[in-house]
């Protein structure tokens, strides 16, 4: 079974945000891999082990974007494939999924996966996105993959703790769902042995991809910190049914 997994760098948890123009000031802080997309590499790599194959990490951004193939690969990714844009975070999901299907268009894999949603732009779209232009079946809110027979059944998490069991043919997209597994860390040996694994570079210009935007970021900002005390007045009924109506349609907590 060959699978590609979709894992983009993100700014460290903890990293200093500070805005600049329509992105953040990229210098002084640290990146690490989205987290969703942590276990989506999980997964990937644990029906490589139940079933044999190939698992290929596929990220883009600008070079440092290598670090975060390079820990996929030292966690027991085969290869990696690097599309190289400096500038891929004024891309909108349309065009994003449009170049990382173009880059994995020729290697047939029997499976894609992607995190749900990234940690910073958090669109939640890239599986959906691919599976439309590479013209595959997808599922979402994956919990549990079980492959047999050239296809799989999949556990999918719905609302108010429901879950939902659904067959889907290969090959095929899938977004996994944070907490379907236990991630691995990347142990000595495989750190090691990353070192002599390929990462194949693709400029995004060279696939071609012309899409206009759908959509743009207008500002990013901090949210404001405020605070405000108001006090209600009445009798102990008055002052409660006012209460309930701020905490309804102000506060939207009920």
């Amino acid at each position: 079974m060959k699978i590609i997994v979709c894992i983009k760098q993100v700014p460290a948890k903890d990293a200093p945000l500070a805005i600049a123009g329509s992105w953040i000031k990229e210098s002084d802080i640290g990146f690490e891999m989205n987290e969703p997309d942590s276990f989506a590499l999980e997964e990937a790599l644990r029906l490589k082990e139940k079933h044999g194959g190939e698992v290929i990490a596929l990220s883009m951004g600008p070079e440092r974007v290598k670090q975060t193939i390079k820990e996929a690969l030292a966690k027991g990714a085969d290869r990696g494939i690097h599309i190289a844009d400096d500038k891929f975070f004024e891309l909108d999901p349309l065009a994003a999924g449009k170049s990382l299907a173009a880059a994995v268009k020729n290697e047939n894999a029997d499976l894609i996966l992607t995190g749900l949603q990234s940690d910073d732009q958090g669109f939640g779209q890239t599986g959906v996105l691919m599976a439309a232009e590479l013209d595959r079946p997808h599922a979402t809110i994956i919990m549990a993959i079980e492959a047999t027979g050239g296809k799989l059944k999949l556990k999918r998490e719905l609302e108010a703790g429901w879950f939902q069991w659904v067959e889907c043919p290969l090959p095929a997209v899938l977004s996994i769902q944070s907490g379907i597994n236990k991630v691995r860390y990347a142990t000595l040996k495989g750190i090691m042995a990353a070192k002599k694994k390929e990462i194949a570079t693709v400029t995004r210009e060279s696939l071609g991809v012309i899409s206009e935007p759908t959509q743009r970021v207008e500002k990013i900002y901090v949210p404001s910190k405020t605070k405000k005390t108001e006090f209600l007045t009445g009798t102990p009924k008055e002052m409660a049914a006012k209460l309930v109506e701020k905490l309804k349609f102000e506060a939207r907590v009920i």
